[in-house]
């Protein structure tokens, strides 16, 4: 493998590292809405909004790990 896409590579992989911690941060900020507060007051869990930006920020993150450490 050429060694400029090793480093496009690992750029793309802190990227999605990155981007996976703003999508669960992002996705407690919202846990704390009005919205999130009543659906949670009334089912006893998280909406769907917000369990998706969880999902999606550790999948990111774990994936972004991956290809950062990869050789």
């Amino acid at each position: 493998m050429a060694m400029g896409s090793e480093a496009t590579t690992k750029i793309i992989g802190l990227a999605l590292a990155v981007l996976g911690i703003d999508l669960a941060i992002w996705g407690y900020q919202l846990s704390d809405s009005i919205e999130s507060e009543v659906t949670q007051a009334i089912t006893g869990s998280d909406t769907d909004k917000v369990m998706t930006f969880y999902i999606a920020g550790a999948v990111s993150f774990v994936v972004g790990l991956y290809l950062s450490a990869k050789k």
